[in-house]
């Protein structure tokens, strides 16, 4: 409570100090004049300085109330002043720790799955700080509570659904994959049918790619598993076999290590998107080169293209995505046409600890480097193959297939092939001998 009275250095003046000394002299020259005028005129002078006297002494009472009534106001104004600095100064320090310390803590509590009942009796209740917040701005911060909320039940539930919808397609593909390799396995000894049947399968890896591209973007992990190590040269053709333009990637100075089944799929996914990166993004006449060296760290996977080299702009936007998606991106920043590749690169790279960094080629484009980690990493057998044809190329599925029935016949349950309809040709007459063609 602040109290208004004068500064303590200030003292006050008692009114009658003040009109003396006025009054005094007023009365002398008062005195002095009627004694040296004539006596005729001594009383008007006496007179006359009586009334000035009185009129000087009213004035004098008159400015010195002015005077302590202004001195007052002062020091109200003053009070006043300081009041409001004191208060708006609390009230901008109250205003960054709730920006700081109690909305970053409210919405990291809202994030792990409390609601905003429950983050406002843990973080704004029980804390002793936050219990003086006004009314108006506890109901603000319980609004704002609300609206992220809601905000990420709706993203949770768009990444679900893609995510869901990224899973049936996923699954169709593995079925008919799985479909494909039976039926070059039966029809190998035909050039024709099985050059065919290759050209179906690389389209189906193609598509399988994107959705498990989707499916990573919705925060979730590849259905594909393999249950046996992989070597990292079979690793790197399952990666150039599910992009567009393999023939144009070359595998140089790979090192002879392998991967750990559950690993597998991760890595393959994250290089053939680079590798898709790299022939997209250069010129169709050029070659991308991969190697793949061991390192302190791991293994490193360069993978250079003769394009045209990023610039700093470039490759800082870039890395900003990478980053972006490490810290989970959302789908809305993806934008309209969007560039999958570095996002869902960024997205694996969280979720199995790989490192991604853009260079400058040697060649005059770019070269990324892929750093995979010493726990993906065997030394042991690796009997598994993640290319080529045949049942110890495929991996399993966690998808449920029986969902699918319907879209493919199972093995061993085809239907055979249905007779033709429509009419049926007519047998030409025998030509009797002789007779005219």
């Amino acid at each position: 409570m602040v109290r208004v009275e004068s500064p303590p250095t200030d003292r006050e003046v008692p009114v009658v100090r003040v009109v003396l000394l006025p009054v005094v002299l007023l009365l002398g020259a008062t005195a002095a004049g009627s004694a040296l005028v004539a006596p005729a005129a001594r009383i008007p002078v006496a007179v006359c300085g009586a009334i000035t006297t009185l009129v000087v002494a009213v004035l004098t009472v008159a400015l010195h109330r002015a005077r302590r009534a202004t001195r007052v106001q002062r020091a109200e104004h003053e009070q006043r002043i300081a009041y409001l600095e004191h208060r708006i100064h609390s009230h901008d320090a109250e205003t960054v720790r709730l920006t700081k310390e109690v909305m970053p803590a409210a919405i990291r509590r809202l994030r792990v799955g409390n609601s905003p009942d429950e983050v406002m009796r843990d973080i704004v209740d029980a804390d002793a700080a936050n219990r003086h917040l006004p009314k108006a701005l506890r109901e603000q911060i319980h609004q704002v509570l609300e609206v992220i909320d809601n905000e990420e039940a709706r993203r949770d539930s768009a990444q679900r659904a893609f995510v869901s919808v990224a899973r049936r397609v996923q699954a169709i593909v593995h079925r008919q994959a799985s479909e494909l390799r039976e039926m070059e396995d039966h029809y190998g000894r035909n050039p024709e049918v099985f050059d065919d049947l290759l050209r179906i399968d690389h389209g189906t890896a193609l598509i399988g790619r994107l959705a498990d591209s989707i499916a990573v973007l919705g925060g979730a992990r590849p259905s594909r598993q393999w249950p046996k190590p992989v070597p990292l040269f079979s690793v790197l053709r399952g990666a150039m076999s599910r992009i567009l333009e393999y023939q144009r990637v070359d595998l140089h100075s790979i090192a002879k290590v392998a991967i750990v089944g559950t690993s597998v799929e991760p890595l393959i996914h994250a290089c053939a998107e680079l590798l898709d990166n790299a022939t997209r993004y250069s010129p169709p006449q050029t070659r991308v080169h991969v190697t793949a060296v061991e390192v302190q760290t791991g293994i490193a996977i360069e993978i250079e293209d003769g394009g045209v080299s990023l610039s700093e702009e470039a490759r800082a936007r870039a890395e900003n995505m990478l980053a972006q998606a490490q810290a989970g991106i959302n789908m809305n920043d993806l934008g309209e046409s969007p560039r999958l590749g570095m996002a869902v690169v960024g997205r694996l790279s969280r979720m199995y600890q790989l490192q991604v960094s853009l260079r400058q080629s040697a060649y005059g484009g770019v070269r990324a480097v892929l750093i995979v980690p010493r726990e993906m990493i065997t030394t042991g057998p690796a009997p598994g193959i993640a290319h080529g044809i045949g049942a110890t190329s495929r991996p399993t599925s966690s998808l449920d297939m029986s969902q699918l029935q319907h879209v493919v016949p199972p093995p061993g349950k085809r239907k055979p092939k249905p007779a033709p309809t429509g009419p049926v040709p007519s047998v030409a007459a025998p030509v009797p001998t002789g007779a005219p063609a």
